[in-house]
């Protein structure tokens, strides 16, 4: 009888989180216990599409390059009610959001650190000012086109996102250890 033996391989970040990373924070903070070290909850990754109220099919450009970009299909947001100034009718798409978690949230943020980040134009850092007062992070990107899946010649119109990184830390000082120590490049004061 044959022994079939699968090979599943874990994120890289994950690997280096669980046995570098955890290690530093429980020393730098003095944690009694493991289960108090930070961690990375989620990730949700939103783009929104105001002019889509106007043209419709501009929602599906976001929602394929949403997809690209996570590997996961993105739910459609949706205006919870009309504003007459905007033109906006209740129920009208106005945007894509997808929640990373698991190994595909350590693959996006790998992807994230190492390939789109350093391809910005002008690149000098993140703010270290956008924490929440809980320990979750949130920034914004101006163009899609830093992710390398996304086909240059494909793209329709240039499109923003806004990432948001939920941590499991209790105040900015442990989620900024935290963000810094998985490589987010944070701008020096």
């Amino acid at each position: 009888m044959t022994e079939t033996t699968s090979t599943i391989t874990k994120p890289r970040l994950k690997t280096r989180y669980q046995d570098e990373i955890k290690g530093a924070l429980l020393e730098q903070f003095g944690y009694a216990n493991v289960m108090q070290v930070p961690g990375v909850v989620k990730v949700v990754v939103n783009m929104g599409v105001g002019d889509a109220a106007k043209d419709s099919k501009l929602i599906e450009g976001a929602v394929r390059d949403l997809t690209a970009i996570t590997g996961q299909k993105p739910v459609v947001t949706r205006a919870r009610k009309s504003i007459a100034q905007f033109k906006l009718r209740e129920g009208m798409p106005i945007g894509a959001h997808t929640t990373l978690r698991g190994d595909r949230m350590w693959e996006f943020l790998d992807r994230l650190v190492t390939i789109a980040l350093p391809r910005i134009r002008d690149f000098r850092g993140l703010s270290p000012k956008q924490f929440d007062g809980r320990g979750n992070y949130t920034f914004g990107l101006t163009e899609q086109s830093m992710f390398h899946e996304i086909d240059q010649d494909r793209i329709d119109r240039v499109r923003g996102m806004d990432i948001t990184v939920v941590t499991t830390a209790t105040n900015d000082d442990e989620g900024r250890a935290l963000l810094k120590q998985l490589g987010f490049p944070f701008k020096e004061n």
